[in-house]
This record gives C-alpha cells, sequence and structure tokens, in this order.
C-alpha cells in the first residue's frame, strides 16, 4: 500500500519501524523460529571502531528513536500482506504462512540499555545494549544501526564545526543537500544536538521545537531590476529579520546597497541585521566588508559567512582573520561530507543457557584482530579525575566481577597500551531505556541533549579537541574481560 510521506509526520507522529529492517533479519527470524530457538535470551551491543574524521570522541545521538523503534514496533496487517508475497530465489514464498501468523502476534519484550543523548563516547563502548529474545534482538538491528549511526556521526560533525567557530553561533543549512527527507531531519536534529544554534528546515523545527533561521536567497536580488531594489523590498517585508545577501553580482557594490537600506532603516527607527558573503575569497571579503561598515558608522550590522563550509575551512578562515559573527553550514554537515558512515555494527555478545539461566560469553573472533568483538554482558564506566574531568573508560562484562584487586583497562589492540583507575570514582554510561518493551525513561528535547553535549564538549582537555592529530582518550577493555578474550581467539584459532 503507496503511503504519503508527510502523513508520517503529522501531529509529530513517528513512522513505524517493523519493515525499516535488512531482508535477512527476517530470514534469520523465520530459522530461529523454526528451530525453536525464537525465544533464546540473547546480549547484543552496538558500538563503532574508529572516531569520526580523524577526531578524539564522538557524540552519541539518535537514541531517542530508539524509544520510537521499540514503543512503536508492530507488524501490521499490510506488512504480513507484504511480506506474504515475496518469492523465494528458488521458487515459492520466502516466509511461511505460519511465521507470518507469529509475526502478528509479536509484540516486543525487549531490554534496552543506552548511553544519553549528548554523552561524549568512543570507539568499541557499548552504545546501546538490547537483551532479551534472540528474534527480537535480531530484527531491530538494521533500524537500530540507523537510528544512532547517522546522528551520531552528524552529532560529532557539529561538535566539531561549533568548535571551530569558537563561539560563534552556527547555523545548520544542509536541507536541500541531505540524503531524502528523512535523512534531512535526522541531520538537522542531530546537527542542533551538536552545538549548532538553528537549521533552516523548517520541518525539522517544528518536530523537535529547534529554533529556525534564514532570510532570503540569490533568487530574490536576481527576481527585481537590481541590487539596491531588491534589498530595499526585503528590508520593507522583513524589518526584523533582515540579512541582505550581498554577493549576488559584486561584493563592494553590494556592500554599497546594504549600506544605503541600512541607514534608510535607521530613519524608520529599524536596524539591519546583518550581511551574507556566500562566494569568493571569505577572509578577504570580510574584512573589506568590516571596513566599510563601520566607516559607515554601521558597526552593529553582523557578517554571516557561508559557501561550504566545514571546520577545517573555518578554522582557517579564523587563522586568517576573518570579519565574522557567524556562519552558515550547509552540506557538508547534513550529509557529514567527507565521512558519510560511522561504521556502527550490532553484534551477538552472549547467550543465556535456557537451564542454568548463566551467560555464555560469544564473540566474533575474525581474521583481523581490529574487527574481533568484545564477548559479554557488556557494560562501561565512566572514571574522574578529582576535578571531575574524565580519566578513562572501562568496558567490561557486568555478569562477571572485576577484578583481581584492580580497576585496571587495556587497549583492545595493543597490551602495551594500559592504564590503572582503581580508587576513583565513576559513574555508569548505560542506563535503562527499555523494560520488557516499554520505555522507563521520560523523551528528552533535543534542546537538553544539546545542553548536556556542549558542557561534556566544553569540560573536555583541549588536546582532545584539536582538529589535527588530537590527543588520544584511554577507553580500554578490563583487565580480566581482556585477558578471557585473549584465551577466546588463541582457543579459536587451535592456538
Amino acid at each position: 500500500m503507496q503511503t504519503n510521506f508527510i502523513d508520517e509526520y503529522q501531529q509529530g507522529a513517528s513512522p513505524h519501524f517493523e519493515l525499516l529492517t535488512d531482508l535477512y533479519e527476517l530470514t534469520m527470524a523465520q530459522g530461529y523460529w523454526e528451530e525453536g530457538k525464537a525465544e533464546l535470551q540473547a546480549c547484543f551491543y552496538v558500538f563503532f571502531r574508529d572516531n569520526p574524521f580523524g577526531g578524539a570522541y564522538s557524540l552519541a545521538c539518535g537514541i531517542a528513536q530508539v524509544l520510537d523503534l521499540i514503543e512503536d514496533f508492530e507488524f501490521t496487517s499490510d506488512d504480513i500482506a507484504y511480506l506474504a508475497t515475496l518469492p523465494a530465489p528458488g521458487g515459492g514464498l520466502l516466509f511461511k504462512r505460519e511465521f507470518l501468523d507469529y509475526l502478528a502476534q509479536l509484540r516486543l519484550s525487549l531490554d534496552v540499555d543506552s548511553v544519553v543523548e549528548g554523552d561524549i563516547v568512543f570507539p568499541r563502548e557499548p552504545l546501546v545494549r538490547v537483551t532479551g529474545p534472540i528474534l527480537q534482538c535480531q530484527i531491530v538491528e538494521a533500524a537500530l544501526l540507523n537510528c544512532v549511526g547517522f546522528q551520531t556521526l552528524v552529532a560529532t560533525k557539529a561538535s566539531r564545526v561549533c568548535t571551530a567557530a569558537k563561539g560563534r553561533p552556527v547555523a545548520e543549512f544542509g536541507l536541500r543537500r541531505a540524503q531524502g527527507p528523512d535523512g534531512g531531519n535526522s541531520a538537522s536534529r542531530a546537527a542542533y544536538i551538536g552545538g549548532c544554534a538553528s537549521t533552516s528546515n523548517v520541518l525539522a523545527g517544528r518536530l523537535y521545537d529547534i529554533p529556525v533561521s534564514g532570510t532570503h536567497a540569490h533568487s530574490w536580488v536576481l527576481a527585481f531590476d537590481d541590487e539596491l531594489s531588491a534589498f530595499r523590498a526585503f528590508a520593507h517585508s522583513a524589518p526584523n529579520n533582515c540579512v541582505l545577501l550581498i554577493d549576488t553580482y559584486n561584493v563592494e557594490q553590494g556592500t554599497e546597497h546594504a549600506i544605503t537600506v541600512a541607514r534608510e532603516m535607521e530613519r524608520r527607527g529599524q536596524r539591519l541585521s546583518g550581511v551574507r558573503i556566500d562566494s569568493g575569497d571569505l577572509a578577504w571579503l570580510s574584512k573589506k566588508v568590516r571596513t566599510r561598515l563601520d566607516e559607515a558608522g554601521l558597526d552593529y550590522v553582523k557578517i554571516v559567512l557561508s559557501n561550504d563550509l566545514d571546520e577545517q575551512t573555518i578554522n582557517s578562515l579564523d587563522q586568517q582573520g576573518a570579519c565574522v559573527d557567524s556562519f552558515g553550514v550547509g552540506t557538508y554537515l547534513a550529509t557529514s561530507f567527507d565521512q558519510p558512515a560511522l561504521g556502527c555494527v550490532y553484534k551477538l555478545s552472549a547467550l543465556q543457557d535456557p537451564a542454568t539461566g548463566v551467560w555464555e560469553p560469544k564473540m566474533k573472533a575474525t581474521e583481523q584482530l581490529a574487527k574481533a568483538t568484545i564477548p559479554g554482558v557488556l557494560g562501561v564506566r565512566r572514571y574522574f579525575h578529582e576535578d571531575g574531568t574524565i580519566c578513562g573508560d572501562m568496558i567490561y562484562d557486568t555478569s562477571r566481577p572485576i577484578g583481581p584487586g584492580r580497576e585496571f583497562i587495556i587497549d583492545p589492540l595493543d597490551l602495551t597500551r594500559h592504564k590503572d583507575l582503581t580508587g576513583r570514582s565513576h559513574r555508569e554510561l548505560l542506563r535503562p531505556l527499555v523494560r520488557d518493551g516499554k520505555p522507563v525513561v521520560e523523551r528528552e528535547s533535543a534542546t537538553s541533549a544539546r545542553e548536556r553535549a556542549m558542557a561534556n564538549v566544553a569540560s573536555l582537555d583541549p588536546s582532545m579537541k584539536r582538529l589535527l592529530r588530537p590527543h588520544t582518550y584511554p577507553a580500554g577493555i578490563e583487565e580480566g574481560l581482556w585477558h578471557r578474550r585473549e584465551d577466546f581467539i588463541l582457543a579459536v584459532r587451535g592456538e
């Protein structure tokens, strides 16, 4: 049945996620069901292997959508009817009628624990832990990764951009270049949580209560006989939101026309908010424009710079002494242009023995140590220096005691890199999100998540926020778990 995209967002409603999955999740689910393993208790976790953009940290985002994913998960009659039509490559139908009847009655009973949005996170740490019947754990995989991976990536990019901006506001306006409508909304939300002051995306503003911003494009200027007439018309139409785009023809000429309009506005008791430059040598032009505005007594008029900006370009502009009060960042932020995927993965880490209730660790050993997973019902602790700054993260198996006698972490890929965290205060990063398929936390606003993210980033040592070769934060595996993992790898390889 055809549906209208806009209908999915009426009254802020979320789209259903049950079919937002890779087909093999459902074919595996049918296999578990046929083998009598549908209720086998399993533990999976979401993680990524490397910080994006060559950075030292990432910002967790997208967790709010996980609540929607779990709470609203239900195969509708239309979903079942569609699945019943899918052909098997070898002939016949892909899914058995009895299995589809099972799906029609399925309600999730999963437990989900996660970091909170706006938390600083690091490679190989569990961002989300899913526990429950293995069939259910499996069928939420793709949607869960889709929610968390992309938004964490964009929030991290936004944090880097805003750090480079050094407190000057950054407006996100990448909707027109984003990967589809939902990609645009998700990117706008994540960019705001990552530190952007506003978005041009009005639908995202409505859905997530994000400040929206925007004035006019080059087409406005081209729609009039001359630039001055266009500027005057816009000043009359939007006197309280008047930022004039001055590079349609010539920035020097555009500046003079903006000055004329600003003086006319002053005579009406109004003020020109700013001018925007969207092309050319932004550093050089901004300095010329600032000088001319100040000479005209218009030191209150702000300068906005845009044109394919990212954190590296903003940093370069700053080094060149550009005169800029705020930035507009679009394509490179909303699409995460220089790294389009975080590489989040979802791996089985433990199965529960039905007879004893004991969790049996599971891991992917693989030929590459970098791709080996961590076994167990995983948790993560964050440790703090006496001044409250973070000093190390420990990944550990919650089903086994930490020991022996010390809280010691080892780098997942290098035994020689380790740190003793014994005696330091700590907190658990994973908190209960869902129990028995029902949310157990209140939904948080994007603004609250943004405030947390900005506070967390502000607390990081400056060495971790460098764009080039930042300091590496110690996030490692608890000593006992590290050795159990190593023994497992050697055992499966027959060594």
